[in-house]
């Protein structure tokens, strides 16, 4: 576990400071000793990529798989493409399966085989079947160590059974009552166990109203479950109800911080586990594309509004006025697309009340727009001394406000129909749609009047 901030600090200061004294013997004491390895793991991401590799040859290697399985993905990439088969093995020895099979998902399929074919059976097969599942999904969160229980034993037995092993497995607060044939049928919480009688038999006391999910379910879903329930563990099943293993809450926290890095990163093309110290090539290439995909959105805006130039050239107040009406429509749609992208998120949004939804937010923009179509009209009028100018961006900004919650309600849901993240390009659609609607409302009302 992390140290307390307040003392990390200070340590994290001496071994920047050893670091830089040239001081290597007295940085390695510090780091490997002193540190948690999820706060090395926290160093090495917050390290330029010259001191990133000192740092690393001075962690112990028996220590490498405990901080690898903290950092992001393209830092944990960098070290893992330097190890073998053997150093893989090493690094990991001890690690829970589930923290193993994230780290192998990592590597090409080749590297994958020769780590596997060096394992012994046992652990090979627990590590197969967690990488028979994609990583976004439950089984490929879970963890195939379980504390399993039969129903027709008494209590008495089951804590003798559990003073027979040195450590439970991690985030243990329900035991996983299975028939013969591995069949969930209830879960004993150890609380329960501790309270009942030693006496009375498991099937007396165990829950069979509980908690689980399928091997299949994403992982939002996972997340979803574990924050309607407060769940700390949940049993993980097959199709044909099986036990496959679990899930603990410490898995779904990385879930949740995932998904809420994703959307802030989405919304400028970027991918959450991008390195901050990665090389400028390598960052340069992946901002690029984004940025062409923008250049496309605004070159889409620029043909619009050039059909209306001799329009703009004869009345200069034109130009003046045209970011308003653009400028609105986007926040306008903005806010409509987040709170549609958060409730598709939470699965509040289904086809049932797409319609009620979309009736809500176009009479949200129109009200807005003709709030601010007031507001807006009365000032050009001030500024411009033209009623008729104020007029125009009135009309406009009402038709842009009311297109803008229209966009942003119908986007979201169409793009999660044909299975494309709507946080990663929602945004362009919007504000190209926005800013076309908002420039020929607008230049063409006043073209209409004018000329």
């Amino acid at each position: 576990m992390s140290n307390n901030p307040e003392k990390l600090q200070p340590r994290l200061a001496k071994l920047n400071q050893a670091l830089e004294s040239g001081a290597l013997d007295q940085a390695r004491r510090m780091l490997n000793r002193g540190l948690a390895p999820v706060d090395v793991a926290h160093l090495l991401e917050s390290t330029p990529p010259k001191e990133r590799e000192i740092l690393w040859g001075l962690l112990d290697p028996e220590l490498h798989g405990d901080v690898l399985q903290y950092l992001g993905d393209d830092v944990q990439l960098e070290f893992l493409n330097r190890m073998d088969a053997e150093e893989l093995l090493t690094a990991t020895e001890g690690l829970d399966v589930d923290d193993l099979a994230d780290l192998l998902q990592q590597l090409p399929n080749t590297v994958i085989q020769e780590v596997l074919q060096s394992m012994e059976a046992q652990e090979r097969q627990r590590v197969e079947a967690v990488l028979s599942y994609p990583e976004d999904t439950a089984g490929g969160l879970m963890n195939p160590d379980a504390i399993t229980i039969r129903p027709d034993i008494t209590l008495d037995v089951v804590l003798r059974y559990l003073r027979r092993h040195e450590r439970l497995p991690d985030a243990t607060d329900t035991l996983l009552v299975v028939t013969r044939r591995d069949e969930l049928i209830g879960i004993l919480s150890i609380n329960r166990l501790l309270v009942s009688d030693v006496s009375v038999l498991v099937r007396e006391v165990m829950q069979t109203d509980f908690h689980a999910t399928q091997a299949t379910a994403s992982d939002s879903d996972v997340a979803t479950l574990f924050q309607k329930h407060d769940l700390i563990s949940a049993p993980v099943v097959g199709i044909d109800g099986k036990l496959l293993g679990r899930i603990t809450i410490d898995d779904v926290v990385d879930v949740i911080r995932e998904d809420a890095e994703h959307q802030v990163m989405s919304m400028a093309g970027l991918d959450e586990d991008e390195d901050t110290f990665a090389p400028a090539l390598r960052t340069s290439r992946r901002r690029a594309v984004w940025l062409g995909i923008n250049l496309v959105a605004a070159t889409i805006v620029s043909i619009a509004i050039g059909f209306f130039e001799d329009t703009i050239q004869q009345i200069a107040a034109l130009a003046v006025l045209m970011p308003i009406v653009s400028s609105m429509g986007g926040i306008a749609g903005s806010q409509t697309l987040t709170v549609l992208i958060r409730g598709i998120a939470l699965g509040h949004v289904s086809g049932a009340n797409v319609r009620w939804l979309l009736i809500r937010e176009l009479l949200v923009g129109m009200t807005n727009g003709l709030i601010w179509a007031v507001v807006v009209g009365a000032m050009s009028v001030f500024r411009f001394d033209d009623i008729r100018l104020g007029e125009i961006i009135a009309m406009a900004m009402v038709i842009n406000l009311t297109v803008a919650t229209l966009a942003g309600t119908l986007i979201p849901v169409m793009l999660k129909k044909f299975k494309i993240d709507p946080a990663l390009s929602g945004g362009v659609l919007l504000t190209t749609i926005t800013d076309v609607v908002g420039f020929v409302a607008f230049l063409g009302l006043a073209t209409a009047f004018y000329l």
